[in-house]
């Protein structure tokens, strides 16, 4: 895409994760053409996320992996029956039902409980939009304040905030102390509630959360 342009500039995925962090491809796409001062038709831009959507999900099918830690907890909120359980996400929905499949927790998540920011919506957005939480809570018939949300990146955390839903940062997803510290306050900044490094926290920040 930069290369079509003349753009010298290269991105790794692991750059454009970086870069982009909470955002769909879609979303890198547009923040790709205003850094760098360059148009794509909209032919042009579904074309890439396209392309894109293919090649993740035949790697998330071959590769993807649990969190470390999350599967206990998701097996201990499912079985209390207390909780109602969701993924929303800025992703392709089917990029998140192939994540989800993958790693094995489709038991936990209600088919219709899995919300796409790209594909869910009737006009496809990105977080920090928070119009995919708002369209999830009114799917799921919950108000925003009864809800929690888990977010790792900045973008996901002001989605969910602006959506006046309390969250919890996680920042096990990053590697080494020090950029978890660094994530840490871009998350409070953001205006998380809690943090958390390991999910094994998972329960207490909940029970903080609750007890707010």
């Amino acid at each position: 895409m930069l290369a079509k342009h003349n753009i010298s500039e290269r991105y790794t995925g692991p750059d454009l994760m970086s870069t982009f962090v909470g955002q769909n491809f879609r979303g890198v796409v547009m923040g790709l053409q205003s850094k760098y001062g360059f148009k794509l038709s909209d032919a042009e831009v579904d074309s890439y996320v396209s392309r894109e959507l293919g090649k993740v999900i035949e790697t998330l099918e071959a590769k993807a992996e649990p969190c470390v830690g999350v599967m206990p907890v998701l097996e201990e909120l499912y079985k209390s029956k207390k909780y109602g359980l969701a993924v929303v996400s800025s992703s392709a929905l089917s990029r998140v039902q192939a994540s989800v499949k993958k790693v094995g927790q489709d038991g936990f998540f209600p088919p219709d409980h899995i919300f796409s920011a790209a594909t869910s919506l009737p006009v496809p957005t990105t977080k920090p939009d928070p119009a995919i939480y708002l369209h999830a809570c009114k799917v799921i018939g919950a108000a925003p304040g009864e809800c929690l949300a888990v977010e790792d990146s900045k973008s996901g955390t002001l989605s969910a905030v602006r959506a006046g839903i309390p969250t919890v940062g996680y920042v096990g997803s990053y590697g080494g102390v020090i950029k978890q510290k660094e994530m840490a306050e871009v998350l409070k900044e953001a205006g998380v509630k809690v943090i958390m490094d390991d999910w094994s926290q998972f329960m207490d920040c909940l029970g903080k959360i609750e007890a707010m």
